[in-house]
């Protein structure tokens, strides 16, 4: 993708993903940091910080989802929105878009499974076999 300024720009703490919003379109983040969480129980945890040229909400393209979290932008960030329809053709022009999405995804199925184990062995649930 192109850095060309074609996305929107965010104020510090702007909303740009509400959780539990439709989601139809993924993010590409242009310039700038966005933060990613979880609300919970009236409380927030924080999921990540994503960064330059990094996707956010590209689960969306692929079902229609409700948001798993809420983005927004730390400090000034500026975001190019891509719906499902211009995702597709721009497959279409650039395939290694396609590969780009599955390297993050992988990559964040990665993380959450590290974290899974992190978080086991810290409740004692090693899960290992029985002694």
């Amino acid at each position: 993708m192109t850095h060309a300024a074609l996305g929107r720009t965010y104020e510090d703490g702007e909303i740009i993903v509400r959780q539990g919003d439709e989601g139809e379109a993924l993010y590409m983040v242009q310039e700038g940091e966005v933060e990613v969480v979880a609300e919970r129980g009236g409380r927030e945890t924080r999921l990540g910080v994503v960064g330059r040229d990094q996707l956010i909400g590209e689960m969306a393209i692929f079902e229609r989802q409700v948001r798993s979290a809420t983005v927004r932008a730390l400090g000034q960030a500026r975001v190019l929105t891509l719906d499902r329809k211009n995702f597709l053709r721009r497959i279409n022009e650039d395939p290694t878009l396609a590969f780009r999405i599955l390297e993050t995804m992988s990559r964040r199925v990665r993380d959450l499974s590290e974290e899974v184990v992190r978080l086991k062995e810290a409740l004692g649930e090693g899960g290992g076999p029985p002694r």
